[in-house]
């Protein structure tokens, strides 16, 4: 079977053990992300979005329900899957060109296909000129950028990122959200993002995902119905954003923490156009 980047996810639970007592993280999730579609995911802290990712770059296969990718379960770590974290992860001794090589250690590439794809992607991010730098000369925004770059060089039809911004200033994290539209509508591969940016979870998505915590689990889906690139002014763009963060703050109490016995509602939310241009 071609791999096209689907991922569905039924019945998902995953729990840790604390003082040997355990505790649920994630319960009866179900999610099904068509390939090519951006979806983005929210949710207060603690609330799974991380380990959800994780499960589904098949980091951690201790869990109960069944995660497929293009029909096939996932067994584990695949070059299928490119993964971006929190934070860039760069080898401190190794150059921009080095460090987004590793993402084709693995790759059944001759050499001078794998330098052709390296050379490539650092364009497709926009590193040209910095080739050779190392990661202490580059800012914060420019080492994530190469962090992106790694995760593509290996073409995978998925692509998960792990609040890739949270680190960076607003004007730098505004500039690398828009970026990162770009090379998605470059690439045309399925994008999973996690984020506690409702803005910025409802600037790149298709859909948003806004999830409960203790355990987490999906509360509401959001389609944005807006047609990328995207203008952060827009009037359309705002409701759907209002909408997201009252679904955000149902999870909460009115102090911001987690309601004891709060129950997530499970609906998916669809806005018209008809609602977006009103």
């Amino acid at each position: 079977m071609a791999r096209q980047g689907h991922l569905d996810i039924h019945g998902v639970a995953k729990q840790f053990r604390v003082n040997g007592a355990p505790l649920p993280v994630l319960d009866a999730v179900d999610l099904s992300v068509a390939s090519g579609e951006f979806l983005t995911v929210v949710g207060a802290s603690g609330c799974g979005k991380s380990t959800l990712l994780r499960l589904i770059a098949g980091l951690d296969r201790d869990y109960h329900g069944d995660i497929r990718y293009d029909g096939a379960p996932i067994a584990g770590p695949s070059l299928d899957r490119g993964l971006v974290f929190q934070e860039p992860r760069l080898f401190p001794w190794l150059t921009v060109t080095q460090n987004v090589a590793l993402g084709l250690l693995n790759a059944d590439m001759d050499a001078a296909s794998k330098r052709r794809s390296v050379a490539e992607h650092i364009v497709l991010v926009g590193l040209s000129g910095f080739e050779n730098a190392y990661p202490h000369q580059l800012s914060g925004g420019m080492a994530q950028r190469a962090a992106i770059a790694r995760g593509l060089v290996n073409r995978p039809s998925l692509l998960l990122l792990d609040e890739p911004f949270g680190a960076l200033d607003a004007l730098t994290r505004a500039r690398l959200q828009t970026e990162l539209q770009r090379i998605w509508a470059h690439e045309r591969i399925t994008m999973v993002l996690v984020t506690h940016d409702v803005d910025e979870a409802v600037y790149l998505g298709d859909r948003v995902v806004v999830m409960a915590p203790r355990p987490g689990r999906i509360a509401e889906t959001f389609d944005v119905g807006l047609a990328h690139p995207r203008d952060r002014a827009d009037a359309g763009l705002l409701r759907v954003r209002n909408a997201v963060m009252a679904a955000l703050q149902a999870t909460t109490g009115p102090d911001g923490l987690w309601p004891g016995k709060a129950q997530a509602r499970s609906a998916t939310i669809h806005i018209t156009p008809e609602q977006v241009a009103a």
